[in-house]
């Protein structure tokens, strides 16, 4: 097993830490600043969750898009990799109020998982982005590609050389704007047709 790598806060023009102290308030309960937010079209900013109550909020993020919206999974969409202290819990901010929420984690295997099994080039620098979610409300918002190039950026300044992602086919287009390429042809994950996609951390860290 490879050891930890050091995970480093990411920020870039198109998705910005967080610098503020203030922890994220949840849309769910602060609907009157949910909407102002949107409305208002504030500051998007990305950040990794900071305690125990944003961690709480990223997954309940996740659980309302993947498991109430999408029915992707049965009751929640938590895995191993939400235990595992190299994975990277990501929340999505307009203003003060969280929308979005993402993850990323190093890889030191072939990555099997949701029924999906990928042949990858695997090695040390290998990570995986996944549970990209925003909510309906916040997508006018753009939190989409900030919470993408947050989550990229951030495996490679910790040192990774590739990232992959299995992604709906209707946001494959979403992806090759983004800078991601498709690998291969579709597989099942989770149950659901998806297209693999990957990006080239080493080159995007040298463009920065």
């Amino acid at each position: 097993m490879a050891s930890s790598p050091r995970v480093v806060a990411a920020s870039s023009p198109s998705s910005m830490s967080a610098e503020s102290g203030t922890l994220a308030l949840s849309p769910f309960r602060h609907p009157g600043e949910a909407f102002a937010a949107v409305q208002l079209g504030l500051h998007v900013a990305c950040r990794a969750a900071r305690d125990p109550e944003e961690l709480s909020l990223h997954h309940e993020i996740r659980r309302r898009v993947f498991v109430e919206e999408q029915g992707l999974f049965d009751g929640s969409d938590r895995d191993d990799h939400d235990g595992d202290p190299t994975t990277v819990r990501i929340l999505g901010l307009c203003g003060d109020v969280a929308g979005g929420a993402v993850r990323c984690y190093p890889l030191t295997d072939t990555a099997i998982g949701g029924g999906a099994v990928d042949v990858v080039d695997t090695g040390a620098g290998l990570w995986k982005g996944d549970r990209l979610a925003v909510l309906p409300s916040f997508r006018r918002n753009g939190l989409g590609a900030p919470l993408v190039r947050f989550a990229v950026r951030t495996a490679a300044e910790a040192g990774g050389r590739r990232m992959m992602a299995h992604i709906q086919p209707s946001n494959v287009g979403f992806f090759e704007h983004l800078g991601w390429y498709t690998v291969g042809g579709p597989v099942s994950y989770v149950g659901r047709p998806h297209q693999t996609m990957a990006i080239d951390l080493a080159l995007l860290l040298r463009r920065l």
